[in-house]
C-alpha cells in the first residue's frame, strides 16, 4: 500500500514537470516572433534627437532638428550670379584685360586691343613733331588761344573717320604676345625695336607693345599699300599707317612729318580736338587741318607755332 501511494507520488511529480517544460518551450517561442514565415513586427528602435547616430552605411546622419544656413555671398545657385550684359557670370576683372576699341566699321568690323595697362617707356615723339616746310605761307593763320595755325590749304570741316590699313597693322599700344618669322630687328639709339610689315614693337612684359616709329629707323621695303605724298615742288616721301618715309642710301628712313604735306587717311589713335572755331585731329604731336583737294576729303599737316 505504501508502495502504491510513492508510486503515484512520482508519475504525478512527473506529468508537472511535462507540462512546466511545454508551457515554458511556448512562451519562449512567443517572445521570439511567433509565425516564422514573416518574422514578426520588431519593436521601432528608438533613436535620440541628438546625438551622432549613424546610418546603414555608416555615415553620420543628420539631426531632423538640424537647421542649415548658408551664405549669400557663397552659393552656387548660377541663378543669382551677376550675369551683366554678356549673359554669362561675370568673373573677376577679366574684361579689363584688354580695352577693345571697334575700328571703322564702314571699312571693316575689326576689334584692337588696346592694353592700356603696360607701361612701355619709349620717348619718340620726334616722329610726329612737325618739320616746317620752307615754301612761304600765302595764308594767314588761324590764331587762337596764343597759337598759330599754318596751312597752305583752306579750313574744310569733314568728320574723322580712323583707317584700317589690314590685317597686319596695329595702333600703338597693341599688344601680341609672338610675332612673326618675318620681324626683324632694329636699333636707334641704342633702343632695340621689332619691326615687322610697317609695325614697330617694343619688348614688354609677355610680349610686344606697338609704339610710335623711331626717327632714323631704315628700311629696304616700303610695307605694301604705301603711298606717295609731295612735300613740295622739290620733295617727295612715302606715307604708311600715320608714318612718314624718305628714300635714303640703305632704303627707306622714317622722318617726321613736313607741314603742308596732304595724306588722305590718319590711322586709329588720332582724335579731333577743338581749337576755338576750327576742329582739328590731332595724332602724337602733329595737328592735322582737315582739307578738300580736287573735290575729295584729305588732311593737311598743320605748323603749329606758339605765340601771337
Amino acid at each position: 500500500m505504501k508502495d502504491s501511494v510513492n508510486l503515484t507520488r512520482i508519475l504525478l511529480l512527473g506529468c508537472l514537470m511535462i507540462l512546466t517544460a511545454v508551457a515554458t518551450g511556448e512562451a519562449q517561442r512567443m517572445r521570439g516572433g511567433g509565425m516564422r514565415g514573416g518574422g514578426g513586427m520588431r519593436p521601432a528602435a528608438t533613436r535620440s534627437p541628438g546625438g551622432n547616430a549613424h546610418s546603414i552605411n555608416g555615415g553620420a546622419q543628420r539631426s531632423p532638428q538640424r537647421t542649415i544656413q548658408r551664405q549669400p555671398g557663397n552659393s552656387r545657385d548660377m541663378r543669382s550670379a551677376d550675369l551683366g550684359n554678356s549673359g554669362r557670370p561675370s568673373v573677376g576683372n577679366r574684361t579689363n584685360a584688354g580695352n577693345k576699341v571697334n575700328v571703322d566699321k564702314s571699312r571693316r568690323n575689326v576689334n584692337v586691343n588696346i592694353d592700356n595697362s603696360r607701361d612701355v617707356n619709349i620717348r619718340n615723339n620726334r616722329s610726329t613733331v612737325v618739320v616746317r616746310n620752307p615754301v612761304p605761307y600765302r595764308r594767314p593763320p588761324y590764331v587762337y588761344g596764343g597759337m598759330r595755325f599754318y596751312a597752305y590749304h583752306p579750313y574744310y570741316y569733314h568728320p574723322f573717320h580712323p583707317y584700317y590699313w589690314g590685317p597686319v597693322w596695329h595702333p600703338w599700344g597693341f599688344f601680341i604676345a609672338t610675332l612673326t618669322a618675318t620681324a626683324i630687328v632694329l636699333t636707334v639709339e641704342n633702343q632695340s625695336y621689332h619691326y615687322d610689315q610697317g609695325v614697330y614693337y617694343v619688348e614688354s612684359d609677355g610680349g610686344y607693345t606697338v609704339v610710335q616709329a623711331p626717327v632714323g629707323a631704315t628700311i629696304k621695303v616700303l610695307p605694301e599699300g604705301s603711298e606717295k605724298v609731295t612735300v613740295n615742288e622739290t620733295t617727295n616721301n612715302y606715307y604708311y599707317g600715320g608714318t612718314y618715309y624718305e628714300k635714303s642710301d640703305g632704303g627707306y628712313t622714317v622722318v617726321p612729318p613736313t607741314s603742308g604735306t596732304v595724306v588722305d587717311n590718319l590711322p586709329e589713335g588720332a582724335e579731333e580736338v577743338k581749337v576755338g572755331d576750327n576742329t582739328y585731329v590731332k595724332y602724337g604731336e602733329t595737328y592735322y587741318q582737315p582739307v578738300q583737294v580736287d573735290g575729295k576729303n584729305k588732311y593737311e599737316v598743320v605748323d603749329a607755332q606758339e605765340g601771337q
